[in-house]
């Protein structure tokens, strides 16, 4: 299936190069020169990946990639002139997936949305495979005093509800379903829908101890040199 790609520049030149360029390579590319013209195609059709240009006239690249980031799960691919540490870190603090300098090699850009796109599509097939695998479960467990409700992604306890973000409700989730039982880091990433290339051991401790700083504690049990145990008794 062809992907669309929606070229977010002020500049006509760009937009005229990364279309041609884009189209010649299997994508199809639809143009914006600002943020309302974006949001206009944005809601008119699918995207599969903006590329979105930071200094733009009005609302600026940043501050769309935020509202972008909070409405969709769409791909963003941040492009500006500045080659500044800063200005990455903001970027990608933002929502942004990728950051790309100008002026850039159309080749190397190319070898990053395709990236992009097929972290995508691998997140959409997690994803698939954590809803199947609740779907053979009920819709609720219960453990510890904890109500896990996995259709609304709601956790109860004593009748408060429980604030997770995707990514703790994923690991949450992945646990709840194996109880007592080892799970490795390269395991728990399968389970979880990250998209972001640098993804690894460290964000899964990351994830852990934010759930324990929100759950007891004591739930998570860290088996050195194997993974984590939940060490909560499941109701059936």
């Amino acid at each position: 299936m062809t992907s669309t790609v929606l070229v977010v520049d002020d500049e006509a030149v760009i937009r005229a190069r990364l279309k041609g360029y884009f189209e010649k390579e299997g994508y199809r590319v639809i143009e914006a020169e600002d943020g309302e013209q974006m949001w206009h195609q944005f809601d008119k059709q699918h995207i599969d990946l903006v590329m979105l240009d930071i200094n733009l006239p009005g609302v600026d690249g940043l501050s769309l990639a935020r509202e972008l980031r909070s409405r969709s799960d769409v791909g963003i691919i941040l492009v500006t002139g500045r080659d500044e540490a800063i200005d990455k870190i903001i970027g990608l603090e933002m929502g942004a997936d990728d950051y790309v300098t100008k002026p850039f090699e159309l080749r190397e850009l190319l070898v990053r949305v395709k990236n992009l796109l097929w972290r995508i599509s691998l997140v959409k097939k997690a994803e698939k495979a954590i809803v199947e695998q609740m779907d053979e479960k009920d819709d609720v467990i219960k453990f510890e005093g904890y109500i896990l409700e996995l259709n609304s992604r709601k956790l109860i306890h004593n009748d408060e509800h429980i604030k997770l973000t995707k990514a703790e409700f994923e690991l949450l989730a992945a646990f709840a379903l194996h109880p007592q039982q080892v799970l490795t880091r390269e395991r728990l990433m399968q389970q979880t829908s990250h998209r972001n290339q640098d993804v690894n051991d460290r964000t899964i401790d990351v994830i852990i101890r934010r759930l324990r700083n929100k759950l007891t504690p004591e739930l998570f049990a860290t088996i050195h040199g194997e993974g984590y145990l939940f060490s909560a008794k499941v109701e059936d």
